[in-house]
């Protein structure tokens, strides 16, 4: 009985600072930036095999200088991550055959072909 009248105490010290200003919920909200704010939508957008498809067809294009990096913001070619990404995108296909919508089977049939086609078209460039 004596053990369950000892306990912890456990003290907040992350408000200490500010324990004078009382926080209005509606500024802090107010107070949000972009980046927050996108963060939170990224976490609301469905994810599936088609999405995921997509965001390696995106990586492929920026390996081979199609579209720009993201944080550099150059358009620069890297052939063997190019080739890299297009072989993952092989394998999907080969290991989900079967266990695909119809959609998902075009889908990548197609993102298949127009990166081969620009893998070629930058290889020979």
């Amino acid at each position: 009985m004596d053990d369950e009248q000892k306990g912890f105490k456990i003290t907040d010290k992350r408000a200490s600072a500010s324990e004078a200003e009382a926080v209005d919920p509606e500024k802090k909200q107010d107070e949000r930036t972009c980046a927050e704010i996108a963060e939170e939508e990224a976490f609301t957008t469905v994810l599936n095999f088609s999405t995921f498809i997509l965001s390696l067809t995106t990586s492929a294009l920026v390996c081979l200088g199609e579209l720009p990096d993201p944080i550099t913001k150059d358009k620069t070619l890297n052939l063997p991550l190019a080739q890299q990404t297009i072989s993952i995108i092989e394998i999907l296909k080969e290991k989900t055959a079967g266990n695909l919508t119809e959609d998902e089977e075009n889908l990548l049939g197609t993102v298949l072909y127009d990166l081969r086609m620009k893998y070629v078209q930058s290889a020979c460039s």
